[in-house]
């Protein structure tokens, strides 16, 4: 009994157990715990290090504002200091200067007008630069020196001379495409400047002589090709009295072409009818003088009478019927005039509707240039004149085109409607003298 008891015991006893996944996972969290444990210590040392260097740098900054604003207040006093040392000193030095503050500012103001007028100068062209030093002494605020006083009356006695001289020297000038060729440059004071002919244009902002695009009339250029070849003597010359600025406007002036270019579509149709009608009263007007002659030369010789002319037409009509009596006659020789009287009369009527027509298309153009020009305010404003250019010259070039081309035709057709009338005349005379005579012969062979 006492056996099996020891045997139950024994076999109650716990037995060693061998590691298993739960110790191993339990040693690997104690292990990563201790590991994090550690990183926020040091993470913490870090925070702690980053904070009071961040309160050092604070307390220094701080230190540095207090050291700044003390400079600045510092300064400032200065400064304050300073201002007043300094209106003193100007209040000093006008006080001293007395009259000659207002001579001196003169002398700016003189300083900076004649930098200006230098400055467009067509002598600039041959000795750059001369204003430049005047300009700096004009914004200066410092009294003018000796040299500087002495430099302004050169460079104003220089003008002067320069203005007086008809100068010949070599320059580049830059032609209408752009190319720029040194060329011979004859200078007439300040007033023009010209190269093989043509006239030149000077600007300031660059120092560079141009060609003009348009040049003045031939007879100018003429002048400028002459006082070019001249060597000595006296050669008459154009002078610009505005120093260019009449040239200048002379650019901007559009020729007869462009002029005409301005009227568009009407103003092409008005030139065209105004040229038909001119070329149709020429026309009519030789004719009705060729007629003329022959009339006169039929007039002369009454008894002979030529199919050449109107007036024979109607003699030989009277001739043919001689021997009918006098109603048929009459009859016979009013037709004779009537088939010549649309001959004579042939081309005025359209002369006429021509004359009546130019004009109002000149309207018409009116009317379409103001429609345009009100249709450019409408849509951009008043604010640009050049917007309303357009239509402006349209309406007024129409007009211009419509009264030039209605006052020559109107002349013309009056001129050969009179001719016209005159050779009508002239047969309903001869027509009524020829009834006449013959109205005698009968009533003189009915008395016998």
């Amino acid at each position: 009994m006492r056996g099996a008891a020891l045997l139950l015991a024994l076999l109650a006893l716990p037995l060693p157990a061998a590691a298993g996944p739960l110790d191993q996972l339990l040693q690997e969290v104690e292990q990563a715990r201790r590991q994090e444990a550690r990183l926020d210590q040091e993470r913490e040392a870090r925070f702690r290090a980053a904070r009071e260097r961040q309160a050092r740098l604070l307390a220094e900054a701080k230190a540095r504002l207090v050291a700044e604003q003390a400079r600045s207040r510092s300064l400032r006093n200065r400064y304050d200091d300073n201002e007043k040392k300094l209106a003193e000193a100007e209040q000093r030095l006008q006080r001293r200067q007395g009259d000659l503050g207002e001579l001196f500012g003169v002398v700016r103001q003189v300083a900076g007008d004649v930098a200006g007028v230098l400055q467009s100068s067509l002598v600039s062209a041959q000795y750059p630069g001369r204003g430049k030093a005047l300009l700096e002494m004009s914004e200066q605020k410092a009294l003018p020196t000796l040299a500087e006083l002495e430099n302004l009356w050169m460079q104003m006695l220089h003008e002067m001379t320069e203005s007086g001289k008809v100068v010949r020297y070599e320059d580049a000038v830059v032609a209408a495409d752009g190319t720029e060729t040194r060329r011979e440059v004859v200078r007439v004071g300040v007033f023009d400047a010209v190269t093989d002919g043509r006239f030149l244009r000077y600007l300031p902002e660059t120092g560079q002589l141009l060609v003009l695009p348009r040049q003045p009339a031939r007879r100018y250029r003429e002048m400028a090709k002459a006082l070019q070849a001249a060597r000595r003597g006296r050669v008459p010359m154009a002078v610009d009295p505005s120093r260019g600025a009449i040239l200048n406007v002379l650019v901007q002036m559009p020729t007869l072409e462009e002029r005409i270019e301005q009227g568009r579509t009407v103003g092409y149709l008005i030139i065209g009818l105004a040229l038909f009608g001119l070329l149709l009263a020429l026309y009519r007007l030789l004719s009705l003088g060729w007629v003329s002659r022959r009339v006169k030369a039929q007039l002369a010789s009454p008894q002979a009478p030529r199919d050449d002319n109107p007036l024979g037409r109607v003699l030989l009509a009277w001739q043919e019927n001689r021997n009918v009596d006098l109603e048929t006659l009459e009859r016979k020789i009013d037709e004779a005039v009537v088939k010549e009287v649309p001959r004579l009369q042939r081309g005025l009527s359209i002369i006429k509707i021509l004359a009546v027509m130019a004009p109002l298309l000149g309207l018409l153009g009116t009317v379409t240039g103001m429609i345009q020009t009100f249709q450019s305010i409408t849509l951009f404003g008043t604010g640009d004149p050049k917007l309303m250019a357009g239509g402006i010259s349209q309406a007024l070039v129409t007009t211009v085109l419509g009264l030039s081309a209605a006052i020559p035709l109107t002349f013309l057709h009056s001129l050969a409607a009179g001719r016209s009338r005159a050779l009508v005349q002239i047969l309903e005379e001869q027509s009524a003298g020829v009834v006449a005579r013959q109205a005698e012969r009968l009533h003189g062979g009915e008395a016998s």
